[in-house]
């Protein structure tokens, strides 16, 4: 995939304080590197440990059919999942786990993490040694996914669990077995993934685009996900849980798009372009791209942890973003930051697109994002070590030269 060229706008999600250095987005910006020819990756597959408990902890527990921007059908549980289109092949149909509404799903809300599971994560990385680092390794503190579209349901696994059909559609990347009765037990069981490293047993999504003259969905062709430091100082970085969920963006956002807003899609490619895009669509939202340039939008999740729920009620109060350097004594655990970098094969046209959380506005301010984390323990310890730690850029499988 490409990367987005200098001075695009801020991801939606980043953090609201000034910033003394170059942003942690603006890493994208710089030359295609491939991954190394026959690297080999050598991923040591540890026993992985569930970090969910399964009852919620904390305040009353929010319910999905209040969840803000998803409606719920009247049907309730028994509703149809709705049509699923995929990429995938019949295969993925028999490890996918059973969508029976009888499954017993997490309720929402406060979801307390398993302390003693953590301590023996945080233990481990604790006691890794700093793998070598050879000549020519940059000082980007990152590692990464690559990602393919595996399949589309109208289904939402963190904020409406057990309740088929209930979301808009959405494009899910990652792991192939993801529905709405998706737990954490199911990312560690069935683990097929459309992602490299295949270590990275993580389900993301993202409201499906759509042609606004067609109706056709328009999925991406890379979906990058990066994990890295937006601080300038890595001292006391740990690695991220398993079993966190995660929401960047908000789905019901209803604000115009046009040229120059936040939270709008650009024009990413190499050389020269206006990432503004050289026209725009006839209602303003949606940039026409020129020459070789393709639609991208870029999503920016937070980086310090309470290190005690793996959810809350509206998703978002157990993660925060650090303030000068820092987390702050609510949110101590520094944990790697999300970045969602995508790219679509669309230049865009006159009547332009809309998504699926926002057909009728049809603007880009509804975008957003889900991130259900389940990593190889001894994957994500070792990455999280050798690149965020010590501030070494690394791509999917380790130091990138």
């Amino acid at each position: 995939m490409s990367y987005p060229p200098v001075g695009k706008p801020d991801a939606i999600g980043t953090r609201p304080q000034p910033r003394s250095r170059p942003g942690a987005l603006r890493w994208l910006v710089r030359e295609k590197r491939a991954v190394a020819g026959g690297l080999a990756a050598v991923l040591v597959v540890a026993s992985a440990v569930v970090y969910f408990a399964g009852t919620a902890a904390g305040p009353e527990s929010a319910t999905a059919d209040n969840a803000a921007g998803h409606s719920v059908p009247s049907t309730g549980p028994e509703a149809s999942a709705g049509p699923v289109t995929s990429s995938e092949d019949a295969r993925t149909a028999a490890a996918t786990p059973s969508t029976d509404a009888s499954r017993t799903v997490p309720r929402t809300g406060w979801i307390p993490i398993d302390q003693a599971a953590w301590r023996a994560q945080v233990e481990a990385y604790e006691a890794l040694t700093i793998t070598p680092v050879p000549p020519g390794v940059g000082n980007l503190p990152e590692f990464r996914a690559d990602c393919q579209h595996s399949h589309s349901r109208p289904d939402d696994p963190i904020v409406a669990p057990g309740l088929p059909g209930a979301s808009h559609m959405h494009s899910f990347f990652g792991n192939r077995s993801v529905n709405a009765h998706t737990t954490a037990e199911d990312l560690l069981r069935f683990t097929a993934t459309t992602c490299e490293p295949a270590a990275d047993h993580s389900s993301y999504w993202i409201p499906t685009l759509y042609d606004s003259r067609t109706g056709e969905p328009v999925e991406p062709t890379g979906f990058r996900v990066y994990y890295r430091s937006l601080m300038r100082d890595s001292a006391g970085q740990m690695p991220m849980p398993n079993g966190l969920r995660l929401i960047a963006g908000d789905p019901t956002r209803r604000e115009p798009t046009p040229r120059g807003a936040h939270g709008q899609f650009y024009c990413a490619h190499y050389g020269p372009g206006d990432i503004d895009g050289i026209a725009r669509s006839s209602n303003g939202n949606w940039p026409i791209c020129g020459g070789n340039a393709t639609l991208h939008f870029i999503l920016q999740f937070p980086d310090c942890w309470d290190g005690k729920h793996l959810d809350s009620p509206n998703h978002k109060d157990h993660v925060v973003f650090g303030y000068a350097d820092t987390c702050p004594p609510s949110h101590p655990v520094k944990i790697p930051a999300l970045t969602f970098d995508i790219q679509y094969p669309a230049r865009g046209t006159v009547e332009g697109y809309y998504l699926s959380s926002d057909p009728e506005g049809r603007s880009a301010s509804s975008m957003h994002g889900d991130a259900f984390v389940m990593w190889d323990i001894a994957t994500m310890n070792r990455m999280t070590k050798d690149c965020i730690l010590q501030r070494r850029t690394c791509d999917n499988y380790g130091y990138l030269r």
